[in-house]
């Protein structure tokens, strides 16, 4: 026998070997971004962080393929379906609804785990939390529903304030649609007259923030939302440029400047994200998985912006507070 045709044939019986006794290539993890990887630097660890405890590290025993939209929700459908054609061993669809229901939609068989601060139920993720069925699983974090709870921690960091506005993403249907009568509810309830303003875009956000002048409102509520999420600093900025006593979600608005942020632990449900496809990858199914409510949540209030802003912090909201900002 000729040495190459030996070798080939050597290797052959090799591979049949190892999938005799179950050894498979490392596994691939499909991850479909609504924005980019640097805003997201700090969640995309987390995930890490959540494989890590599965026995799963990055670029050792799993491959992680990364797709990103760069916010531009019409590329999702073809993203979503571009993984599913490279066979992932599970498909990890983080920070909004749209990318996990366009992961959804793009495959039935392949394993998904959303991760998500909206309702996965009301979206049509899931039909229930503790058997969400079918191939599909995941986590959600207390960020939509205390969009609330938002305005009234700023009535108490602005008392006097009779005019506030809410910036919402009229792109994100699924979320802002339920988000309004909610937050005129709890306009209504603290004497608040609210007013909305509308940015889907980067160009958008400033001119929400000059028109925020004009409506002589006294403070500003940014809505949870993936393309919010992927610009905290831009959106910092912009409250002190105008001087808009804005509170949002996520601390990295705080940490760039802005007033206040309250909302979910998103390190937090990133993790778990992680963790459940770790465990997928070792063989779990997603209909035996319940989707995970991580309900931690954290105030974070900037005083430096405070007195920049000339606010005066009250002493009891900032003893409640996780992290005072100096």
């Amino acid at each position: 026998m000729k040495r190459r045709a030996f070798i080939t044939l050597l290797g052959g019986a090799l591979a049949w070997t190892r999938a005799a006794h179950g050894q498979q290539a490392t596994p691939v993890i499909g991850y479909l971004g609504i924005s980019s990887p640097e805003p997201f630097a700090s969640r995309l660890q987390a995930i890490r962080d959540g494989l890590s405890e599965t026995g799963y590290v990055e670029g050792r025993k799993v491959t992680i393929d990364y797709r990103w939209a760069e916010n531009q929700f019409d590329r999702l459908g073809a993203l979503a379906s571009d993984l599913v054609n490279r066979r992932p061993s599970t498909i990890v669809a983080a920070g909004s609804i749209a990318g996990a229901l366009a992961a959804k939609a793009a495959t039935t068989t392949i394993p998904i785990v959303f991760e998500t601060g909206a309702d996965p139920v009301a979206a049509g993720l899931v039909p229930s939390l503790s058997r969400p069925g079918g191939n599909i699983t995941g986590v959600t974090s207390l960020n939509v529903e205390v969009n609330p709870k938002r305005l009234e921690l700023l009535h108490e960091l602005i008392p006097n304030a009779r005019v506030v506005a809410l910036l919402v993403n009229p792109a994100s249907a699924s979320i802002t649609q339920p988000l309004l009568p909610q937050m005129q509810a709890a306009a209504r309830t603290l004497g608040l007259e609210l007013h909305t303003l509308q940015a889907s875009g980067e160009s958008e956000l400033e001119s929400a923030f000059a028109r925020f002048a004009q409506l002589g409102a006294d403070g500003l509520v940014v809505g949870s939302e993936p393309f919010f999420n992927s610009r905290n600093a831009q959106l910092a900025t912009l409250a002190l440029r105008y001087g808009v006593p804005t509170i949002f979600q996520s601390r990295e608005f705080a940490d760039a400047g802005g007033l206040a942020s309250y909302g979910g632990t998103v390190t937090e449900s990133h993790r778990l994200t992680g963790h459940y496809a770790g465990r997928i990858l070792k063989g779990e199914k997603p209909a035996n998985l319940p989707v995970q409510q991580s309900t931690k949540v954290e105030l974070i209030i900037n005083l430096k912006t405070a007195k920049t802003l000339g606010i005066t912090v009250p002493l009891p909201l900032s003893g409640r507070a996780d992290e005072v900002i100096e």
